[in-house]
């Protein structure tokens, strides 16, 4: 996978990624433009056991291109293992920053209870969330994010851990839905609008991409969207019909 600037190629092999690049270079050069080679890194996406990307560096004519174990593209941070963790790191990081940026507010004692909830509900979750419907998450990543509120939500009530307030006394008084419920309210939510759509929509045919030849290697396979949708629909007692009519 590359990524130069804002665009990116994939293929599936080193090989067919430097000849990707050869002809961008060339259409780019033949228009006048250059691509910005020190911008530009490339990601090796390990889905197999075995090295599926052959020999070799990837090079941008004899320059070789360095390697990445993440990529930062469009908010998101992409792992070369296909793991969320540093995703999940990222958010909490971009929560902390906007939360700071706004501590002048969240904090004051004169400010009333219902506007600090407001505002953290619209400004700061909504920050930590962004791509949480799509997130395969484990325990470790819901508790880093609840972790993280409860230090939010209790310095907005000007308290600390020391002072021994149960979190629930805490959601009380600022009236904040557990982060763990939004971020399975969003994904349940896109689960539906996917489900609505044609089976010949994009998103839907992906469904029923099937991979020849691969092999899972040691331990347990990585958690999925689909299992954790599984358990959000077993905790709440829904079904997959449900999801055809909207307005349930």
């Amino acid at each position: 996978m590359i990524f130069v600037d804002d665009i990116v190629f994939i293929d599936e092999t080193r090989d067919g990624v430097n000849a990707l690049l050869k002809v961008w270079r060339q259409a780019l050069e033949s228009k006048g433009f250059k691509l910005i080679r020190t911008k530009t890194e490339y990601l090796e996406c390990k889905y197999r056991s075995e090295n599926q990307g052959g020999e070799g560096d990837v090079r941008l004519d004899s320059q070789v291109i360095p390697r990445r174990e993440s990529f930062k593209y469009l908010g998101s941070i992409i792992q070369g293992d296909g793991e969320i963790d540093k995703y999940v790191t990222h958010r909490i990081g971009a929560g902390w920053m906007k939360w700071k940026l706004d501590s002048a507010v969240l904090c004051d004692k004169k400010v009333p209870p219902k506007l600090k909830d407001k505002f953290y509900r619209e400004v700061i979750k909504p920050t930590m969330l962004f791509g949480a419907e799509c997130w395969s998450v484990k325990v470790a990543h819901v508790q880093k994010m609840k972790v993280a509120e409860m230090r939010m939500l209790r310095w907005m009530c000007g308290h600390t851990r020391l002072d021994m307030i149960r979190n629930e006394v805490i959601r009380d008084k600022v009236d904040v839905a557990p982060i763990e419920d939004k971020m399975r309210e969003a994904r349940l939510r896109r689960f539906g609008h996917v489900r609505r759509k044609s089976t010949d929509a994009p998103v839907r045919r992906c469904e029923r991409l099937t991979l020849e030849g691969l092999q899972r290697g040691r331990g347990r396979p990585k958690k999925r969207c689909r299992e954790v949708i599984r358990q959000d629909m077993a905790q709440l007692q829904m079904t997959e019909d449900i999801t055809f009519d909207r307005k349930v």
